[in-house]
């Protein structure tokens, strides 16, 4: 009830990202009940099914780390003093965000039960009803079990990664270090250390190295059976090798795990030389924003990355309503995610911003250094993207 309350109450921004979030929810919950009822429809075809719900992965993974930016940016899930006084100190936030992120997705999960009856052809009376009956199966019984188990995944693995996510180890005390001699003329002046940049940078290289070497060495070997055009996986990806695929992963996963080193470089670039007021407010916000900026940026290059690689491949002919709803879920929740922690990050520069106002820094300031940002990471990431769908698409031979 809290987390209902709370959710009334918040802010139309907050409201905004949970209606995003229970639409993904249900994109992926429809995602599941269609490969549900493929395996019904055919109950000999073990490997398709099996590939319409591991392509379900992607856009839970995706759904996922939206869940959990939309939970860290959370007003509701700051320690407050009200709710202190209720009990809710800041060990049980976590427990009230899994409750908020949960609601969501239970929400969106009877939103995609709903559809995906509706097109079945089980509810009658609306527009549209019946419309894909034949590739739903609608002609044979749904089971019950199945299909709320299958809907309760997406709410379950949003509401543990968000409690995840929230959960803060207590603070280890700092020792404090020994002031220099007051008299020392000697000593020289100790200037402040620079933000230390993220260590993912050589290991998200290296792992995109090692997947530019795996797609190389698979795409010389036997390829695979061709399937029906339904999904990526059975469509487009029709005649690619495994090994392939798996490389195509290790590219993805190596600019995700890069992408905070890069943010970092970007801010150590607008830094360097004798940057004016402008270069250093719009560096420095990049240092310290990226371990919280990468991650979802380097994800959104990797969706779009694979986005590209598929319209080079076939325009998206072969992908089907499922395939590029899927791909359109992938692809919202990573720009959400983005949207979502750049505003966070936002807030928390909130104090910074107004100690600033004070001192008499004129707002066209804090604006062009805020573009100036958005500018360098675009000049730095986009790159970036267009060579991994490059790299994604050469294995094919297209």
């Amino acid at each position: 009830m809290l987390a209902l309350r709370l959710a009334r109450g918040s802010a139309p921004l907050a409201l905004c990202r949970r209606l995003l979030l229970a639409c993904a929810a249900a994109g992926v919950g429809f995602l599941l009940l269609a490969a549900l009822a493929h395996a019904t429809a055919h109950p000999g075809g073990g490997r398709d099914s099996v590939l319409r719900l591991a392509w379900c992965l992607v856009p839970l993974a995706a759904t996922v780390q939206l869940a959990v930016a939309v939970a860290r940016a959370d007003p509701a899930a700051r320690p407050r003093s009200g709710l202190d006084v209720a009990g809710m100190g800041p060990a049980r936030m976590p427990v009230l965000a899994a409750a908020s992120t949960a609601v969501a997705g239970l929400l969106g999960s009877v939103l995609a039960l709903a559809v995906f009856l509706h097109l079945r052809g089980d509810i009658a009376g609306l527009p549209f009803d019946g419309a894909a009956a034949a590739a739903l199966a609608g002609d044979r019984p749904l089971p019950v079990g199945a299909a709320l188990t299958l809907l309760t995944v997406v709410p379950a693995t949003a509401a543990v990664a968000s409690a995840l996510a929230l959960r803060r180890p207590p603070p280890r005390p700092r020792p404090e270090p020994a002031p220099p001699p007051p008299d020392d003329p000697a000593e020289p002046a100790r200037a402040q250390p620079p933000v230390p940049p993220p260590a993912g940078l050589p290991w998200g290289t290296a792992m995109t190295t090692g997947g530019i070497a795996l797609c190389a060495y698979a795409g010389n070997g036997t390829a695979a059976a061709p399937t029906e055009g339904w999904l990526p996986v059975a469509g487009t990806l029709a005649g690619v090798a495994p090994g392939v695929v798996g490389g195509w992963l290790l590219i993805a996963a190596g600019i995700v795990l890069a992408a905070p080193g890069l943010v970092h470089l970007c801010g150590r670039l607008l830094c360097g030389g004798r940057p004016g007021v402008l270069r250093l407010l719009a560096g420095r916000a990049l240092q310290e924003e990226a371990r919280r900026l990468g991650c979802p940026l380097g994800a959104l290059c990797a969706a779009a990355a694979a986005l590209l690689a598929a319209l080079e491949l076939d325009g998206l002919r072969e992908f089907g309503p499922l395939g590029a709803l899927g791909a359109a879920v992938v692809v919202v929740c990573a720009a959400g995610t983005v949207a979502t922690v750049a505003d966070e990050a936002r807030a928390h520069r909130r104090s910074a911003t107004a100690a600033l106002l004070r001192l008499g820094a004129p707002r066209g300031l804090l604006r062009t250094a805020a573009l100036l940002r958005a500018g360098t990471l675009v000049a730095v990431l986009l790159p970036v993207t267009v060579l991994a769908a490059h790299l994604i698409a050469l294995p094919a031979g297209r």
